[in-house]
Parts: C-alpha cells; sequence; structure tokens
C-alpha cells in the first residue's frame, strides 16, 4: 500500500470529461484500498471556461486541495490550460501528461486578446518532465469522441501503481454497455503513449 500521498491536479475545459476523468480515477483508488480526496471547480463547465479537479491519495488523507507546487502529476486535456495551472506541479519531480489540442478561451472569440504562441516554450521552461498525449485526434481512432479523457486516462496509468484489471473494472461500471468497448480500447491507447 502507498506510504505517501500522491496528488494528481487535472484541468481542462468544460465538456472535455475533466470530472469524470477525476470520478474514474478516485474509483480506482478507492477499490485498491487508499484513501481518496477529491476537490473540484466546475461552475464554468456548461459554457467552455476551465475545470480543475484535485485528486489525492494515499494510507490517510486529510486535505483534498493540493497546495501549489507538490502535484506529482498534472494532467491537461487543452493546451493552455496546461500552461495557466502549471504552478500546481512540483518543479523538482512533478510530471506533466497534457494533450496539445487547443480551444480558444471565450476573450480569444471576442477578440479581447490571441491565444498565445509560445505555450510549448513556457511548458519546457516549467515541466521538463512532461509527456504529449494526442488525445482529442487519437479518439475517432476508437469511435468514441468523447473518450479524450480515458485515453489520458491509460496514459496517467502507466505512472502508477494500480492493476489495469482494475481500471478495466471501473470503467466497465462506469460506462453505459454500449461505451464500455470503446472506452476501454481507448485506455489501451493511452497507454502506448506514455513510453516515448
Amino acid at each position: 500500500m502507498l506510504q505517501k500521498t500522491t496528488n494528481i491536479f487535472v484541468a481542462g475545459v468544460g465538456g472535455q470529461g475533466i470530472l469524470k476523468f477525476s470520478n474514474l480515477l478516485c474509483e480506482v483508488a478507492m477499490r485498491a484500498g487508499l484513501d481518496v480526496k477529491k476537490s473540484e471547480i466546475h461552475g464554468m463547465a456548461q459554457r467552455g471556461g476551465s475545470v480543475t479537479t484535485h485528486v489525492r491519495f494515499g494510507k490517510k488523507v486529510y486535505s483534498p486541495l493540493i497546495p501549489q507546487g507538490s502535484a506529482d502529476f498534472m494532467v491537461s486535456m487543452e493546451h493552455l490550460e496546461a500552461v495557466r495551472h502549471i504552478a500546481f506541479l512540483n518543479p523538482e519531480h512533478g510530471r506533466l501528461i497534457y494533450d496539445p489540442y487547443e480551444i480558444a478561451p471565450p476573450e480569444v472569440y471576442t477578440a479581447q486578446r490571441e491565444y498565445p504562441a509560445d505555450i510549448e516554450e513556457r511548458l519546457a521552461k516549467f515541466a521538463p518532465n512532461r509527456v504529449a498525449v494526442p488525445a482529442f485526434e487519437n479518439a475517432l481512432k476508437v469511435k468514441n469522441p468523447r473518450a479524450q479523457n480515458v485515453i489520458m486516462l491509460g496514459t496517467l496509468s502507466e505512472f502508477l501503481s494500480f492493476d489495469d484489471a482494475l481500471y478495466e473494472e471501473v470503467i466497465r461500471d462506469g460506462f453505459k454497455p454500449k461505451y464500455v468497448d470503446s472506452n476501454i480500447a481507448a485506455f489501451h491507447l493511452g497507454k502506448e503513449f506514455a513510453s516515448p
């Protein structure tokens, strides 16, 4: 059993399945016998605004919030959201797992500002330990355009110690039967992106 608390910060925009991702991850950790805490911010979820969750699990977890600079993993399903929240990642050993997919925020649509062109340069500076996962564009390979989040879960799973069978069990219980096979395929596809 894990002695240390594992901190995972998840970011994206409304409609990308951030909350579903976090719920699946929490369920895996709970079924593995760990203490789990989660906090989420999703007030703008229905408008395509920023959505974040804090997931913490270990032998005993006392707070659901991850202090800035202490996330072991940061999972971002949108390019700019990775930059916006990078301060949560542990600068020494934290690993960023991100989809370089871009969704322009409302202020870009209203011409109040431009989408940053230097995101990769910023990520290279603040998150040298990172894995780019083209999850959104690969979701169609499993015939499920909404499987971006489960592809990302598959990538993250390669850096955690839970058995694949546990993830598959949680996926089976967490989706309607007609979506189970495509999400299990998405999970295994995501695992492939964890290797260089």
